[in-house]
């Protein structure tokens, strides 16, 4: 019996722990593929390529030249374009398909949130009068804040930020979680931040600035998943492993 062929959508630590956990089996054969926005991604279990595939028809050409048998995407929670492409591919190949995503955080008594559909949405939030931001979005959608210029920014992500925003007062951290909450709660004093803009990422890793925010009564931006709807999801690795033994199993295979 041929191993299965299995194309996971990855740079989270779900998929990197996804990978590792399958790539032990001997039934199964692992490609992950990372966007390649990060400039030193985190050394993976399994073989990886990097970049994109041109939209969800290049994505379908490769599923199908490749010859896999399953796809998975385990992407960020906010990398909706590909989220959308690899299940457009997916139901054009007619390949098996589900995402694994993290569950989003849930508001605790004591937040202080504004929930926003956009990045975009969230810098108008802030409103006209002038705030001591601390913005911890990635470096990807800063620009956007550009809009709202009386505002000064501290600014924090993985990569640089460039070209940095044009505006007057911004201050910039390059730094990788997880972030522990006293040490946010530290940063949060110190900048004296009114608000902070944060993606709801979900997981544990940069849970720390929410908590810290919900302990200081610190206003949160909070930009909030817009995720396809129709596509089968998973929320942690032991659940997807299930699933991949469900797919994968003598009676799916005869279409009982």
């Amino acid at each position: 019996m041929g191993k299965h062929r299995i194309l996971i959508l990855g740079g989270t630590t779900e998929a990197r722990q996804l990978a590792a956990a399958l790539s032990v089996r001997a039934d199964c054969d692992i490609l992950l593929s990372l966007a390649g926005r990060t400039a030193e991604p985190m050394a993976q279990p399994v073989p990886t390529r990097s970049g994109g595939f041109g939209g969800s028809d290049g994505l379908a050409d490769f599923l199908k030249g490749e010859d896999f048998d399953l796809l998975i995407d385990a992407t960020h929670p906010f990398a909706a374009r590909i989220s959308r492409n690899a299940a457009i591919a997916a139901s054009a190949t007619v390949l098996p398909f589900f995402a694994l995503r993290r569950p989003a955080w849930k508001q605790q008594p004591g937040d202080r949130w504004t929930s926003v559909r956009s990045v975009t949405d969230a810098a108008a939030a802030l409103g006209t009068i002038p705030k001591r931001v601390f913005l911890a979005i990635g470096r990807q959608e800063a620009f956007h804040f550009e809009s709202a210029p009386q505002h000064s920014y501290l600014i924090r992500s993985v990569d640089p930020v460039t070209p940095q925003l044009d505006v007057p007062h911004a201050h910039y951290i390059l730094a990788t979680g997880p972030f522990e909450e006293t040490a946010e709660r530290g940063l949060l004093i110190e900048n004296r931040i009114d608000v902070i803009v944060a993606k709801n990422s979900g997981g544990t890793a940069t849970y720390g600035k929410i908590a810290a925010a919900r302990a200081l009564s610190t206003e949160v931006i909070m930009v909030e998943r817009q995720q396809p709807d129709d596509v089968r999801t998973v929320e942690t690795v032991k659940d997807a492993l299930g699933l991949v033994d469900h797919l994968f199993s003598p009676e799916m295979k005869r279409g009982v």
